[in-house]
């Protein structure tokens, strides 16, 4: 496998812990963002979505961060990703959805770059739009992970699992932007389980070979 990543990319650093947990090998092949690598006609070549991660798998490119897990759970379930029974796989990737689909999207490079870029923010500005989403998202997994059955050690259970490949990330950019995280005592709580684990150590950026 090859993994096209970028080690600040908090969708790549989700397929990192991913595969780790899966004990899968893979080549990394380092696009910088900030560069515009992403952009140029030899990566696009090789994905038309110009965007990371994408896991290139026997001749085949997958994109997109939970299709991608998704897909090493189906192609190698244990140890899994998702827990067996049905509610609890529709919870787990509830609670991936909450970091992947309402969180990231409002914070990722591209949104943060046309806010200073095209709507004329300050560096004021766009920390305090990143900060009030990463609250108002991380209010919501709170919630979840202190009022609904199911939470463990991790986001659900006693294993790690794919809320936990995306919370870790995402924990890790709000603190980057000096995000107060003392209202999550839970959340948090998970996370630093999730950090004694190795596969969550190496996957973090600033062990990645293209950290700056």
């Amino acid at each position: 496998m090859r993994l096209y990543t970028y080690f600040r990319s908090s969708a790549a650093f989700r397929v990192r812990i991913a595969l780790n947990l899966k004990g899968q090998p893979y080549e990394s092949s380092a696009i910088s963002l900030p560069k515009g690598a992403h952009r140029k006609d030899d990566f696009g070549a090789i994905n038309a979505q110009r965007l990371v991660p994408a896991l290139a798998d026997d001749g085949h490119l997958l994109t997109q961060s939970l299709a991608i897990m998704e897909y090493l759970e189906e192609k190698q379930p244990v140890p899994p990703l998702l827990p067996k029974d049905l509610l609890g796989r529709a919870r787990v990737r509830s609670l991936a959805q909450l970091i992947a689909c309402e969180i990231h999207p409002l914070n990722n490079l591209r949104v943060l770059q046309h806010l200073k870029r095209g709507l004329g923010q300050d560096e004021a500005g766009i920390n305090a739009w990143y900060r009030h989403w990463v609250a108002d998202g991380l209010a919501k997994f709170e919630a979840d992970l202190t009022q609904t059955a199911g939470t463990g050690t991790f986001c659900h259970g006693e294993t790690p699992g794919m809320a936990d490949c995306c919370l870790v990330p995402q924990i890790f950019n709000a603190k980057r932007y000096e995000c107060d995280l003392a209202p999550y005592p839970v959340t948090m709580r998970v996370f630093e389980a999730c950090m004694k684990l190795d596969a969550f150590d190496r996957a973090q950026p600033m062990k990645q070979p293209d950290a700056e």
